[in-house]
C-alpha cells in the first residue's frame, strides 16, 4: 500500500513508518524537521512540512490508499495542537478525495469501559482532570475528524509506554478495553497499520490496551 504518516518523528509515527516499511508499504512520512526522523529505508519518501497549509500539504496524501496520524500534544503547553494541526489533515485529504484516515486520540476521550471497576473509574477521573485541556483538545479534534468526508477511525490508547512490539494487545470498536491500563506504542502502531483493511473500524473510535 501506499501510506502517508504525520506525525512520523513522534513516538507512534515513528512505529508506524518503520513497522509500514518493514511490511513492504510504501510511505511518505511529513515532518517538520527531516533530520529528527531515524527511520530509513528505499521505500520512505520524506516529506518537509510544518502543517500551516493544506495545500502544501495535498500532494503528500494525493493517491494514498490510507492516511495515518499521530499528530498530538507532547505535555499540556501543546494543548490545541490535535485539532489545528488535524484540521490542515482534514483539508488537504478533502480537497484530493483521500479517504482512509486514522488518528490517535485517548482512551479517556472515548466511553468508559464495560466493567471497569471502582479504582480505574478514580483513575481516570483523577487522569481526565490533571490532563482536562489536552483531552478537550482531543475532543475538539475527533469532532472534527467525525465531520469530514473521510473513512476514519480514531484510536484510543490508555497510558502509553516504550516497549518493544508485542503484537499481544486487546481492541474494543466503540470502547475500550476493560482495565487495559497501559500499552505500548509499538503495538498501538501495529494495531492501526492491521485497521487499515477493517471495515468494522471505518467511522469508530477503538480502544487498544493489554
Amino acid at each position: 500500500m501506499d501510506l502517508t504518516v504525520f506525525g512520523a518523528t513522534g513516538g507512534i509515527g515513528r512505529e508506524i513508518v518503520r513497522q509500514a516499511l518493514a511490511a513492504g508499504h510504501r510511505v511518505t512520512a511529513v515532518v517538520r524537521d527531516p533530520a529528527r526522523l531515524s527511520v530509513t529505508g528505499d521505500a520512505l519518501e520524506v516529506f518537509r512540512a510544518d502543517l500551516t497549509d493544506p495545500e502544501a500539504v495535498r500532494p503528500a496524501v494525493a493517491g494514498r490508499d490510507a492516511v495515518l496520524s499521530g499528530l498530538g500534544a507532547r505535555s499540556r503547553k501543546d494543548a490545541g495542537v490535535a485539532t489545528r494541526l488535524t484540521r490542515t489533515v482534514l483539508g488537504a485529504m478533502e480537497a484530493e478525495a483521500a479517504r482512509r484516515l486514522l488518528v490517535v486520540s485517548a482512551a479517556p476521550v472515548g466511553p468508559e469501559p464495560e466493567g471497569a471497576g471502582l479504582l480505574d473509574r478514580g483513575v481516570r477521573g483523577i487522569v481526565s482532570a490533571v490532563f482536562r485541556d489536552v483531552y478537550a483538545d482531543l475532543r475538539e479534534m475527533e469532532a472534527e475528524v467525525a465531520r469530514s468526508a473521510t473513512d476514519w477511525t480514531v484510536v484510543r490508547p490508555p497510558r502509553l509506554q516504550d516497549k518493544p512490539l508485542s503484537g499481544v494487545y486487546r481492541t474494543v470498536v466503540g470502547s475500550s478495553p476493560a482495565k487495559g491500563n497501559v500499552v505500548g506504542r509499538a503495538d498501538v502502531a501495529h494495531a492501526m497499520l492491521a485497521m487499515i483493511d477493517d471495515p468494522a473500524t471505518v467511522k469508530q473510535g477503538v480502544g487498544v490496551a493489554y
